[in-house]
């Protein structure tokens, strides 16, 4: 399988989610994937993106996606990855793993 960079965007806020009290901050969160995708897929690229919801970007389709998270009430941080969720309150590594897999991202053992 031929191999492509992937972008993984975090849509997070400052404040935590209401029902997310006891888990990481959404930037918390975001710094602890990137750690944890460079250890286990070194040396490959992956762009990681945090975007704030009250405060997007001005790119339609992170802007878009910003008002969904708020307006459906989803548990943030939301990860998506080439415009599939693949994590909501509290991500787990090995959904985001398995997506990347997909695109060609080979893990080291």
């Amino acid at each position: 399988m031929e191999f492509s960079e992937v972008e993984i965007v975090l849509y997070g806020a400052q404040n935590l989610c209401p029902s997310c009290v006891n888990l990481p901050s959404s930037k918390e969160t975001f710094e602890w994937i990137e750690a944890a995708i460079g250890r286990k897929f070194p040396a490959q690229s992956v762009k990681m993106t945090y975007v704030d919801i009250y405060q997007p970007p001005e790119e339609p389709e992170k802007l878009h996606f910003a008002k969904k998270v708020i307006e459906e009430d989803m548990f943030y941080p939301v990860v998506v990855i080439k415009d599939k969720v693949v994590g909501e309150g509290n991500p787990r590594l090995k959904t985001i793993f398995a997506e990347l897999e997909k695109y060609g991202y080979k893990p080291v053992q």
